[in-house]
C-alpha cells in the first residue's frame, strides 16, 4: 500500500499538470501535494 501511495504522488507530482490541465504558475498546487504527502507519512508513523 505504500508503495502504491509513493508511486501516486511522484505520478502527480511530475505529470499532473499535463494529465489534469491544471495551471500552477506558482507552485500552490505541488506544494498542497508536497504538504499533504508529508501528514500522511506523519499520520502513518503515529499509527504504527
Amino acid at each position: 500500500m505504500g508503495l502504491l501511495a509513493i508511486a501516486m504522488f511522484v505520478a502527480l507530482f511530475g505529470f499532473g499538470q499535463r494529465y489534469f490541465g491544471w495551471s500552477d504558475p506558482e507552485g500552490k498546487v505541488q506544494l498542497a501535494l508536497i504538504a499533504s504527502f508529508v501528514m500522511g507519512l506523519m499520520a502513518g508513523f503515529k499509527n504504527r
